[in-house]
C-alpha cells in the first residue's frame, strides 16, 4: 500500500468516526435543557405593556400647523424602554379618517421637520411605535414635538398623544 493511499485511508476513517460521534451526540444534545446564560441581558418586550394616555385636543381642520409636545419622564429607579407616539381618532360616527387626511411631521433634534407615516386601522391613524422606541434613563424626561396639518378641511377628530411603556 503507498504512503499516500494509507492517508487517504486514515483521513477517511477520522472523518467517519467523527460523523459517528456527531450522531449519536446529536440527540443526546437536543434533549438536553437549555441552560440560560448567567450574564444575559434581560429580554425586552416587543410588545407595550402599559400605556400612558396624555391629553387629547381636537383635530384643527384650519389647514394650519397645529404642534402637540409628547413629555413624559422616568421617575423609576432603573431604565426604561418608551415610545412617543400620536393617536388621530375618528368620530364615532364616521367619516372614518384616513393616512392621506392628515400630514404628521417630527422635529428632529437639529429642529428641523421630518415627515412620519401613519397607518390606520378601524378609523384611527397611529405612528408606528418600533421605529419610535428609546431609552430613558432614571430621572430623565423625553419630550417629541409633533406637527399636524389637516389637509382635508372636512376631516373631524381627536389628537390622542400617549407614551408606550416597555
Amino acid at each position: 500500500m503507498s504512503k499516500s493511499t494509507r492517508r487517504l485511508k486514515i483521513a477517511f476513517v477520522s472523518v467517519a468516526v467523527a460523523l459517528a460521534g456527531l450522531a449519536a451526540a446529536g440527540p443526546a444534545a437536543a434533549a438536553a435543557p437549555a441552560k440560560p446564560a448567567a450574564a444575559a441581558p434581560a429580554q425586552q418586550s416587543a410588545v407595550p405593556v402599559d400605556f400612558v394616555d396624555l391629553p387629547t385636543t381636537a383635530l384643527g381642520a384650519d389647514g394650519e400647523r397645529h404642534e402637540v409636545t409628547v413629555t413624559y419622564r422616568n421617575d423609576s429607579s432603573a431604565d426604561r424602554t418608551v415610545a412617543p407616539q400620536l393617536l388621530v381618532e375618528s368620530p364615532d360616527a364616521g367619516p372614518f379618517l384616513t393616512p392621506s387626511d392628515v400630514l404628521v411631521e417630527q422635529r428632529t433634534a437639529h429642529g428641523c421637520w421630518r415627515p412620519v407615516e401613519t397607518a390606520s386601522q378601524t378609523g384611527t391613524l397611529f405612528t408606528d411605535l418600533t421605529t419610535a422606541q428609546r431609552t430613558l434613563h432614571a430621572g430623565e424626561t423625553l419630550t417629541q414635538v409633533y406637527r399636524i396639518t389637516v389637509v382635508d378641511p372636512d376631516a373631524r377628530g381627536t389628537v390622542q398623544p400617549r407614551i408606550a411603556l416597555y
